[in-house]
């Protein structure tokens, strides 16, 4: 049975999750479609785009003023899934008008921002956004939220409570983790915008004083420069790695003796679901310093398998990393825990085993849901 994957960009760097998910399927044959091509580590030539070129900007401007497309709906017609499976609350509207016209069955994943930053934008464009998300919600079979907290939040949206689960993505748990000298104390991974707060670690960082812990932070976005020049400034041991492919960002995490997440609500309203990092990184035995921000706490349980403290509070950050820098057998232990939590709670075999039981559900009808 065939199921096609949509991401309007296909695919971002930093979106490993929709990659992950989909290769892991064992009984659902996934087929990759997008409107756009995005050259990253995570693209393939094998996606299906429906507007590859500059000449097609028109075709595409039509699909998202109106959520029709006489193009795409060819392009899935030709594929012939059994369902579509879109990521993201607007992306799911973009193909809900021809999964429609099609007879398809669609799933929606709401992330994060689909449901927190985007719904509260204002004028034309945000009541617009707001208009579509519950038109996909009204016409999406299922909605799967990443986390508790995107579950509410897209109730809160308008969709049905009754549409709405909670599905974990979740990682792969290595059978083993190889020892190897650590390069770094304090790790980051993410794209460097506000919600991520890099800003804040470099901040506690810098009030460790003398200890100079070593910290390597993966990714781009918007507000790299200024964090960079941030941490020139505050003289912070902070090498920048850029963009990397998934397989070196394992690299960098088994290397590093934590992960760092403070993430926080941007001003805009813009939140986290789930961190894909944060899993990883528990997945390798990492112990992770976060905050209670979103969904982070439901993959992190603070003094069992990390450390958490409040959303901006760079004092209490900086007492979590002093503290576990200073402290290897809790490292050892948090790390350990926290394995433990990934492989029972967010394996991602075992999480798209549901999956793919969600899948057939959808796909035998609504009498069968």
């Amino acid at each position: 049975m065939r199921v096609a994957i949509w991401r309007s960009a296909m695919l971002g760097a930093s979106e490993t999750f929709v990659r992950n998910q989909g290769d892991a399927l064992t009984r659902w044959q996934p087929v990759y479609l997008g409107a756009t091509k995005q050259e990253s580590a995570v693209a393939r030539d094998t996606d299906l785009i429906a507007y590859p070129s500059q000449a097609d900007r028109n075709a595409f401007l039509r699909l998202r003023l109106t959520g029709r497309s006489p193009r795409l709906r060819r392009m899935i017609a030709d594929v012939g899934p059994r369902l579509i499976h879109a990521h993201f609350g607007g992306d799911g509207w973009l193909i809900s008008g021809s999964a429609a016209e099609l007879g398809i069955p669609l799933i929606v994943t709401a992330h994060g921002h689909d449901v927190t930053r985007q719904p509260t934008a204002g004028g034309a464009k945000g009541v617009r956004y707001r208009r579509n998300l519950r038109t996909v919600f009204d016409r999406a079979a299922l909605i799967l939220a990443v986390s508790e907290v995107i579950r509410n939040r897209a109730i809160d949206r308008g969709a049905d409570p009754a549409k709405v689960r909670v599905h974990y993505t979740g990682v792969p748990i290595p059978a083993e983790v190889r020892p190897v000298p650590k390069q770094w104390d304090v790790a980051f991974v993410g794209r460097f915008v506000e919600k991520k707060g890099a800003d804040d670690l470099l901040a506690a960082l810098a009030a460790l004083g003398p200890a100079k812990p070593r910290a390597v932070l993966v990714g781009s976005g918007p507000l790299l420069p200024a964090i960079q020049e941030y941490a020139r400034e505050l003289r912070v041991d902070a090498t920048f790695l850029g963009t990397r492919t998934p397989a070196e960002v394992l690299e960098v995490l088994t290397a590093s003796r934590l992960l760092a997440a403070p993430s926080r609500t941007a001003a805009d309203g813009d939140t986290e679901g789930l961190p894909t990092t944060v899993m990883e990184a528990a997945a390798l035995g990492l112990p992770v310093v976060a905050t209670r921000h979103s969904g982070i706490p439901e993959a992190v349980t603070d003094g069992e398998t990390g450390l958490l403290g409040a959303e901006g509070d760079r004092q209490a950050l900086a007492g979590n990393l002093a503290r576990l820098l200073a402290d290897e057998p809790l490292r050892e232990r948090l790390g350990a825990q926290g394995r433990a939590r990934m492989r029972a709670k967010f394996d991602l075999a075992v999480q798209n085993r549901r999956l793919e039981g969600i899948y057939d559900e959808v796909a035998a009808g609504p009498a069968a849901r």
